[in-house]
């Protein structure tokens, strides 16, 4: 197996939504299907499993279905909630961690993943993914705050 590659991705946003409402939009299957996926599932629990789907009518995908999963981690209700899946291939997994904190005027959200390999695709799967999570974030965003979904 290749080495793994040390840096790891990283946005935050701030979203002016209280903090469980956040949450859940993340971490649960309806939450998700509301915004981001078509048919997405989640056991929101230590060695439960997450799903997501994209569609064509749910994504910038223009034909097909995209599918991806994992093992769920770590699950701490409204604070923190940490997946594994392979955004390269099915040969090894990343892991992304998702916190969640309180401010006043609503909650700032943060992704981070890693693990990627060092090799050309797992290069190219960092910087989809890097892409990938800023877009997420900024759907959500406008999701929570004005209701309005891809």
């Amino acid at each position: 197996m290749s080495n793994i590659i040390d840096e790891v991705i990283e946005h935050s946003t701030l979203i002016k939504a209280p903090i469980e409402k956040v949450y859940d939009a993340i971490t649960t299957s309806e939450g998700l299907d509301s915004w981001f996926t078509d048919g997405a599932e989640v056991e929101r629990k230590p060695g439960g499993w997450i799903y997501f789907r994209w569609t064509p009518e749910r994504s910038e995908i223009t034909e097909g279905i995209i599918e991806d999963e994992g093992p769920v981690i770590e699950v701490e209700i409204p604070k923190r909630f940490v997946f594994q899946w392979s955004p390269d291939n099915k040969m090894y997994t990343t892991t992304v961690e998702l916190i969640f904190e309180d401010f006043e005027i609503g909650t700032r959200i943060t992704v981070r993943e890693k693990g990627f390999q060092e090799t050309t695709e797992g290069r190219k799967a960092m910087m989809g993914c890097a892409t990938g999570w800023g877009e997420a974030l900024t759907m959500l965003k406008f999701y929570l705050e004005h209701g309005i979904t891809y």
